[in-house]
């Protein structure tokens, strides 16, 4: 063919003239500026011969360019190597001025004669580089007195310095040429910029760094059974977290508490019952005749007493209130007493009315309060924790899906790479390829596993990651079954304004909530701390009455405490002055009120009659002279609350980021979308292009393995942003607060304690949705638009 005939024949050409240029080199005594003059100029008659090679009427023309570019840079040689055979000058010390830098090792080593198969092998190997512009110098002005012009020095080169001045620099205060220098010390600097200092080789550390070929592992997934798929849906993903998530419950757990916080706040109202009983025997001594002790002079009593109490607070305006009962049966061997045994009984009521301080609000109601509002505020975190439980999943899922997807692609890759080797070693076998092509391909394949196995792994973690989030705990059946997200990916993104999807979120977030119910709770503890720095003026009444019965003792009382003698010899003294006798001592019984005589019965009648009543009526007075504790409870409250408005002011500017960085978010991932699908859909063009053209012989396996790879880059570009796409989209719903809407999950239970959530099958059953917010619901959730978007296979 006449482009095969163009190609050989710009290949022996390409070959005559590096052959050309090595031997010049060698002749020339390795002159490192012929050197490099060299190499650039077949670099650049190399790009372009490789570029030109399309059609019939280049190729012969590039033919033609190389024989020319040949021929000058035989005269180009021919005039170095003159030069450089000129007699040399005393030779200098190394990087004393005006010395010649000797070649780096590298240098060395490309200056030496090439054989025929290092020669085979650059030209196989494709320029990737292209040609290299060369970099115009301006023309040195000639020096006076000289007739001969100054020449410009090629690119590349370094002009030689005949000065004597050791301290001579170039612009900029480089090092002159000529100077020595250390290896690798200018590398990377242009002309004007002052060499940087490269650190020192660093100690050997493993130099075999080369592993050896080993047989590759089992390609299995750790404990999974990729036999025993399960097909799983991102609603039933939800509806298993809402059942299983650990953090669901602990959060359920946290509204529990809170309702039995409330619940003890409120016990404080409930009545207090006390009771107290015991029996006690006394005896006492008695040195009056009035204390009934009699010839023992002592006094013994013995009673059974029980007592209860009834108290608690009034439910409103703070008072206080106490109930007292008590009876006794006393027995006693006071000779005295009339009633033995007796039966005494008492009835006391007692209250206490707040006037100034604790009328309107107390501590027990501002603990009432505190209780609600907190109830309040983990119910607003249960909600969030459900919100952030089904972001989670949602982010999880099509992070699988990804996974997935990307390991198929990736597996595909491989087998396009087979593919190809299989096909170059038969044009090898036929004589079209060289056999250094089947290495090329071969390495396409070797690094295409490599990602294969890079996306198992991902899926395993993406996997793992769901599964933690579904799973109750370890012991779950589906930790070794391969879970199948069938879900299709949405790929249309919602229209919301910004507008509305702001203020959706300001009515809808949680943790809003969550910051006004804590100034809810500051706003009682201000109420309260104010409440304290009144005075206490208290009205203080009690009502007392009585009880009283027991056996009467009837008791004969003498007129005359003399005694029976004395009596006699008063009445013989009154006999013999003519007086009669004394009159006889006749004895009185004592008695007592009819209703006190009787038993434990009459006594509790007694008290019940309330004929023994006692009342009182008082006021109680408490003034802090300063009060400085409730002043600064009180300021300490109000600098409470100025905090939490600047902290939601502050959460609501983050919540207006957040929303308008998920809006654009989603506006960004659909755009890249539409681009990765344009751009994996050119890759597939060029792929197959680059294909045609290599079985027509027109292009290299490089550039076929080239646009494979660009190829599967595509691929994975257009995966990533259907994934990107739909997390975004799940970000913007949780941004706004309408997850909960969006994947139609309803709080139910009629107590915060029994907090369940359930799926409900359409979005109308669930609470009102903000405005501008309906938009934020999945395609699955809204009326017609079930099933949209394509399978993972079929994207």
């Amino acid at each position: 063919m006449p482009i095969t005939r163009a190609t050989d024949g710009g290949s022996r050409a390409l070959r005559k003239g590096r052959a050309m240029i090595t031997k010049a080199v060698k002749q020339g005594r390795e002159s490192l500026t012929i050197r490099n003059h060299a190499e650039r100029f077949f670099d650049a008659v190399a790009a372009a011969a490789n570029s030109c090679a399309n059609t019939h009427r280049a190729a012969s023309r590039v033919h033609v360019w190389l024989v020319r570019a040949v021929a000058v840079l035989a005269i180009s040689i021919s005039a170095g190597v003159a030069s450089a055979q000129q007699p040399a000058a005393t030779p200098a010390p190394p990087n004393a001025p005006g010395s010649t830098t000797r070649p780096s090792n590298e240098a060395q080593q490309s200056a030496q004669p090439q054989t025929v198969p290092q020669q085979q092998q650059q030209q196989t190997a494709p320029n990737t580089q292209g040609p290299r512009p060369v970099t115009p110098q301006p023309a040195h002005p000639a020096a006076p007195g000289s007739a001969l012009p100054s020449t410009s020095n090629p690119a590349g080169t370094t002009a030689p310095q005949t000065g004597n001045n050791p301290n001579a620099q170039g612009a900029g205060g480089a090092t002159p040429a000529g100077v020595g220098q250390r290896p690798g010390q200018n590398v990377g600097v242009s002309t004007g910029v002052a060499p940087a200092e490269l650190p020192p080789d660093p100690p050997p550390v493993a130099p075999d760094y080369r592993a050896p070929q080993r047989p590759l592992p089992s390609a299995e997934r750790v404990g999974v059974n990729v036999s025993d798929q399960v097909s799983l849906s991102l609603a039933d993903a939800i509806r298993l977290a809402l059942k299983n998530s650990n953090d669901i419950d602990e959060s359920r757990i946290d509204v529990r508490i809170a309702e039995y916080a409330l619940n003890s706040a409120r016990g404080v109202y409930e009545p207090v019952f006390s009771s107290e009983s015991f029996y006690e025997r006394a005896t006492n001594p008695t040195s009056s005749t009035l204390g009934g002790a009699g010839a023992s002079g002592s006094v013994t009593q013995t009673d059974a007493t029980g007592a209860f109490r009834l108290g608690g607070f009034a439910p409103k305006g703070g008072g206080s209130y106490q109930f007292d009962f008590s009876s006794t049966r006393l027995t006693t061997t006071n000779q005295n007493v009339t009633l033995n045994p007796q039966f005494p009984t008492a009835f006391t009521l007692t209250y206490a009315q707040p006037i100034l301080r604790g009328l309107r609000f107390d501590n027990n109601r501002r603990q009432i309060e505190i209780a609600k509002k907190n109830l309040t505020l983990t119910d607003a975190q249960f909600r969030q924790r459900v919100i952030d439980v089904i972001s989670q999943i949602e982010q999880a899922y099509w992070d699988l899906a990804f996974a997935l997807r990307n390991l198929q692609v990736q597996i595909d890759a491989v087998k396009q790479a087979r593919v190809q080797v299989e096909s170059n070693q038969r044009l090898v076998a036929q004589g079209v390829l060289a056999p250094i092509d089947i290495v090329a391909a071969q390495t396409q394949v070797t690094t295409f596993e490599q990602s294969v196995y890079t996306a198992q792994q991902s899926v395993t973690l993406a996997e793992n990651t769901l599964k933690t989030l579904i799973l109750p705990d370890r012991t779950a059946p589906l930790w070794a079954r391969a879970i199948t997200p069938v879900t299709p990916v949405n790929l249309e993104a919602p229209r919301v304004p910004v507008e509305a999807a702001v203020q959706a979120a300001l009515e809808s977030r949680p943790d809003l909530a969550q910051l006004r119910t804590s100034g809810s709770i500051n706003d009682v503890n201000v109420r309260y701390f104010r409440d304290q720095t009144r005075p206490q003026f208290d009205l203080v009444g009690t009502y007392t009455t009585q009880g009283l019965a027991g056996t009467f003792i009837p008791r004969t009382t003498t007129t005359s405490s003399t005694t029976s003698a004395l009596t006699a010899r008063v009445n013989q003294l009154s006999a013999i002055e003519g007086l009669g006798p004394l009159p006889t001592t006749t004895g009185a019984t004592t008695t007592v009120a009819p209703n006190l005589v009787g038993g434990y019965g009459q006594s509790l009648n007694n008290l019940l009659q309330q004929n023994y009543p006692t009342a009182r009526v008082g006021v109680r007075l408490s003034l802090p002279l300063r009060n400085r504790t409730a002043e600064a409870n009180l300021g300490s409250a109000l600098a409470q609350g100025a905090r939490i408005k600047t902290q939601l002011r502050q959460a609501e500017q983050l919540v207006e980021a957040d929303v308008r960085n998920t809006l654009q978010a989603v506006r960004s991932a659909e755009a890249r979308l539409q681009s990765a699908a344009a751009s994996r859909s050119s890759a597939e063009k060029q792929y197959e292009s680059q294909r045609r053209q290599f079985r027509a012989g027109t292009t290299t396996i490089f550039l076929v393995l080239q646009s494979q790879t660009a190829l599967l880059a595509a691929q994975a570009s257009e995966l990533q942003a259907q994934t990107d796409l739909n997390k975004s989209i799940s970000q913007l719903q949780r941004a706004t607060g309408n997850t909960l809407n969006a994947n139609n999950v309803a709080v139910l239970g009629g107590t915060p304690s029994t907090r369940e959530l359930e799926m409900r099958p359409d979005s109308s059953a669930t609470s009102p949705t903000p405005a501008g917010a309906d938009e934020l619901a999945s395609p699955a959730s809204k009326s017609g638009d079930a099933g949209k978007g394509a399978s993972p296979r079929d994207n």
